[in-house]
């Protein structure tokens, strides 16, 4: 009974992460919770789903959705991207709206008018404030602060960290009381199977840069352990939408695949922490970013 006594007196809530592409949503979640669960790339539209990460403190346990960015729909893949990120907007305790301190823009009016519906906290993230001058960052708070009723403003730089912890100890405070809904030792509920096929999307953003658009999809075929050493042997599928986007990932003679598999195989067996066995294989599936079917089949529904 004391046990449940004390769990009862902790906090625990939903908190979502948005804001416009490319403001630095998945890095923030990354540094709150001491290690990667979301990818990253310097390129918009590069988180598609909602990616749940839990911080479990001694008062706490924070539940973060990072969402992908709010943007102009066009095409299906980016309208389901769009969808996950408003429906992230209600039925949670806190909004955390990032927004880049080097680059606010008129979209953030676009999401201040959605959430101003949902009658949430909303706290301001100016992130990215180390590409800034100190002195526009006072104005740059005080136009924030006349255009929208904030729980709070505060600054940071989600890269290093400056802020963030301020930023936790004020979020905590907002969450309602509760019992905590996952153990504490869980740092997400996204399948390990999942984040592989992230990770190895990640790579192939990276490394092709502006060569290839975004029509670009991971789905790991087999995961399986090896009993005698405890080697992990992982299959995966990389999807282009244009075979001309399938010569590129292959390289000449393999070369580009060869590099995005070795990438990709050290990231993994860090997060894995074992020895990963990774086979990458590229496949052509004709505008499947268009394509309804295709895209329940790759795990966007």
């Amino acid at each position: 009974m004391i046990e449940n006594s004390e769990q009862m007196e902790r906090r625990c809530g939903f908190v979502s992460i948005v804001g416009r592409p490319n403001v630095g949503k998945s890095t923030l979640l990354n540094k709150i919770l001491g290690q990667k669960i979301a990818i990253t790339a310097n390129k918009p539209q590069t988180t598609r789903n909602r990616v749940l990460g839990i911080r479990t403190t001694e008062t706490a346990q924070t539940l973060f959705l990072d969402t992908p960015g709010i943007h102009k729909a066009r095409g299906k893949l980016n309208q389901y991207m769009v969808d996950q990120a408003l429906s992230a907007c209600s039925g949670v305790d806190v909004v955390l709206l990032v927004t880049d301190a080097a680059q606010p823009g008129k979209s953030d009016d676009f999401i201040l008018q959605i959430l101003a519906k949902n009658q949430i906290p909303v706290v301001l993230l100016i992130n990215k404030i180390d590409c800034i001058d100190k002195a526009e960052l006072l104005p740059l708070m005080a136009h924030y602060s006349n255009s929208f009723d904030f729980a709070a403003i505060i600054p940071i730089c989600a890269e290093d960290g400056s802020g963030v912890e301020d930023m936790l100890r004020q979020v905590e405070e907002m969450l309602p009381p509760g019992p905590m809904l996952y153990p504490e030792d869980a740092v997400t509920d996204v399948p390990e199977r999942f984040i592989v096929a992230e990770m190895i999307r990640e790579k192939v953003l990276r490394r092709t840069r502006q060569e290839l658009p975004y029509g670009v999809a991971v789905e790991v075929e087999s995961f399986t352990e090896r009993a005698r050493d405890g080697l992990i042997s992982i299959q995966a599928v990389i999807y282009v939408g244009r075979d001309a986007h399938k010569r590129i990932l292959v390289g000449k003679g393999g070369s580009m695949i060869r590099t995005l598999g070795t990438d990709a195989r050290h990231e993994i067996e860090r997060f894995l922490d074992t020895k990963v066995y990774l086979e990458l294989f590229v496949k052509v599936k004709k505008n499947w970013m268009e394509s309804d079917r295709a895209l329940r089949e790759l795990g966007y529904n």
